[in-house]
């Protein structure tokens, strides 16, 4: 009798930073933290089903747009929510006021922002496969070591 194995969801696994292939192993190393030097640090591979996190050279460059547009998004509901709440107007420094606060919000959530990004980037390239267990993962045959960090 085959045991059915509850997984992640696809947004519980981006959200998360969960492993895109089998969604149980972490991608980064260490949990969030005020350390910005470990919020980066990826695992080399993951730790359940031997998915590498490192598909090409440069593979999470395109995360800063991935970034950058939800640091737009983020920005127009807190302009919205901050126009809904507080209300904006010509006359007084309201919109400055909400820029700094706009400001100070994206410098709080950059380092989720970053992490969540890297996350959903390679969701993009990796995709999730139930028998992951049975199957190898992917041969990324354009991961050349000796050009890793050579920029």
């Amino acid at each position: 009798m085959s045991e059915k194995v509850k997984t992640r969801g696809y947004l519980s696994t981006v959200f998360g930073c969960h492993c895109p292939r089998c969604r149980q192993g972490k991608l980064f190393e260490y949990p969030l933290s005020l350390k910005l030097r470990r919020n980066m640090k990826m695992n080399k591979i993951c730790s359940v089903c031997g998915q590498p996190s490192e598909i090409e050279v440069g593979f999470y460059y395109g995360t800063s747009y991935v970034s950058y547009a939800f640091t737009v998004l983020i920005s127009a509901f807190s302009l919205i929510a901050w126009w809904l709440i507080i209300g904006l107007s010509l006359h007084d420094n309201r919109f400055f006021i909400w820029m700094g606060f706009n400001a100070v919000l994206l410098i709080l959530l950059q380092p989720w922002l970053m992490r969540f990004s890297r996350s959903l980037w390679i969701s993009w390239f990796v995709k999730y496969d139930p028998n992951w267990k049975e199957n190898e993962p992917g041969d990324f045959e354009r991961i050349v070591p000796e050009e890793m960090n050579n920029w």
